[in-house]
């Protein structure tokens, strides 16, 4: 699942980036995905907005329900 994980964040990544953002994987522990938010998305006042209802979001549709995204400054 781990694999599913960080591949659905590497398509998400593209997204980020075009908005001179981007994101690193912290850790990545059963269901915890621990993300650090960098560039112009790190300083975002909508950056949690962004994890929960962007990235977790996702991982939850399309790897598993029970996914957990927190970020990591």
């Amino acid at each position: 699942m781990e694999e599913q994980i960080r591949q659905k964040l590497e398509d998400m990544r593209g997204m980020l980036q075009a908005d001179g953002g981007d994101l690193e994987v912290v850790a990545i522990e059963g269901l915890n995905v621990s993300l650090r938010l960098k560039g112009a998305c790190g300083m975002c006042p909508h950056a949690q907005m962004t994890l929960k209802q962007g990235v977790e979001r996702v991982l939850r549709e399309q790897v598993d329900p029970g996914i957990v995204v927190e970020r990591v400054d």
